[in-house]
C-alpha cells in the first residue's frame, strides 16, 4: 500500500477502526511480548551489570524500531485507519512515559538501588505495568461503549491533567511521605539490606522483603497514577482494544532502556512538560467533541508528532545556548 493510500485511509471515514481479533491472535501477540521480555532479561541482561548510556541508547533504538515497525503489521492487517490509530497511540504513550521515567529516577535514587540491580526491578515493574494497563484499557473501552457520558469525564480529566503538567504542577513523588510505602513496611516484614537482585530473602529463618520489593511497589503505584492520564489519552485516538493495548505494550517495553538514557537528563527537557500539556489538551478536546466531530486520525498523528518534536528540539536548543553562554 502506497503512502498516499495510507494517508487517505487514515483520514477517511468518521469512525474509529473496529475489527474482530480471534483468541489465537491475542495469544500470539501476548506470546510475542513474553518472548521479547524473556530475551531481554534472560539473554541480553542475564548477568547483573550497570547499563551504560551507549548500551541503553542502542537498546532504546531497537525497542523503538520494533514498536514503530508493528505499524506495518497493523497496516497490512487492517489498513491505514487502524495503522494511524496505532501509531498515534504509540506516540502518545511514549511521550507521556518520559515523565514516568524521571519519577523512576527519583525512586531508585531515594532507595540507593545499586546500578547493577536497577534493570531487574524495572523489568518486574514493566511486567506489572503491562497487566495493569490491560485491565485499565478493557475497563475504559467497556465504560465508553456502555455510557456515553464517560467520554466527557475522560475529556475533562485530560484537560485538567494538561493544565497541571504544562504548569509543572503534576504530583511530586516523595517516597519518605508515601502512604503506599508506609503500608508496605507495616504489612510486610522487611530488611534494609540488599541481597543481590532478590525481592525476598531469608533472615533468621524468616522470609523478609528486601528494599527492591518496596521499590517495585512504588514503581507500580506510580504507574497507576500515570495510567489515569495515558489510557484516556489513547482512547481519544482509538477505541479498538487490540490497537490500544499493543501500542501501550510496545511503548512500555522500551521504557527500561529509555530510563537508562534519560534518567540524568531531566533538566535538559525544559519544554517537554509544556508539549505534553498541549498534547493532553488536544486529545482532551478531541474526546469532548467526539460525538460532534471526529478529528481525522492522520491529522491527530501529525499534531502529536509535531508538538513532541518542537518541544524536544526547543528544549535541546535552549540547553545548548545556556551551555555556550556559560
Amino acid at each position: 500500500m502506497s503512502p498516499l493510500t495510507f494517508a487517505a485511509e487514515a483520514t477517511g471515514g468518521g469512525n474509529f477502526a473496529s475489527f474482530d481479533v480471534a483468541p489465537w491472535q491475542w495469544a500470539a501477540f501476548v506470546a510475542l511480548v513474553a518472548v521479547l521480555l524473556l530475551i531481554d532479561v534472560l539473554v541480553i541482561h542475564r548477568r547483573p551489570h550497570a547499563v551504560s548510556f551507549k548500551e541503553a541508547a542502542i537498546e532504546s533504538a531497537v525497542w523503538i524500531s520494533i514498536g514503530t515497525a508493528f505499524t506495518l503489521v497493523i497496516l497490512g492487517w487492517h489498513g491505514g485507519q487502524a495503522a494511524g490509530e496505532y501509531l498515534a497511540g504509540y506516540l502518545i504513550e511514549k511521550s507521556l512515559s518520559i515523565d514516568n521515567v524521571f519519577v523512576w529516577a527519583v525512586i531508585l535514587s531515594y532507595f540507593k538501588v545499586p546500578a547493577q540491580y536497577q534493570f531487574r526491578v524495572l523489568f518486574w515493574g514493566i511486567f506489572g505495568a503491562l497487566v495493569l494497563r490491560a485491565v485499565f484499557i478493557f475497563a475504559g473501552v467497556a465504560l465508553i461503549e456502555r455510557f456515553d457520558f464517560v467520554l466527557y469525564i475522560f475529556g475533562a480529566l485530560l484537560l485538567y491533567s494538561a493544565f497541571k503538567i504544562a504548569r509543572h504542577q503534576e504530583a511530586e513523588v516523595d517516597p519518605e511521605t508515601s502512604l503506599v510505602l508506609r503500608g508496605v513496611r507495616k504489612v510486610v516484614r522487611s530488611t534494609d539490606d540488599y541481597h543481590g537482585q532478590k525481592l525476598f530473602t531469608m533472615e533468621n529463618g524468616k522470609r523478609v522483603a528486601t528494599p527492591l520489593f518496596a521499590v517495585l511497589i512504588m514503581i507500580e503505584s506510580t504507574d497507576v497514577v500515570f495510567a489515569v492520564d495515558s489510557i484516556p489519552a489513547i482512547l481519544a485516538v482509538s477505541r479498538e482494544e487490540f490497537i490500544v493495548f499493543s501500542s501501550n505494550a510496545f511503548a512500555i517495553l522500551g521504557l527500561r532502556a529509555l530510563y537508562f538514557c534519560l534518567a540524568g537528563m531531566a533538566g535538559r527537557f525544559r519544554y517537554l512538560n509544556l508539549g505534553l500539556g498541549v498534547i493532553l489538551a488536544f486529545v482532551g478536546v478531541k474526546m469532548l467533541l467526539a460525538e460532534v466531530y471526529h478529528f481525522p486520525t492522520f491529522a491527530s498523528l501529525g499534531v502529536i508528532a509535531l508538538v513532541l518534536t518542537v518541544a524536544i528540539v526547543a528544549s535541546l536548543r535552549a540547553d545548548k545556548r545556556e551551555s555556550v553562554a556559560s
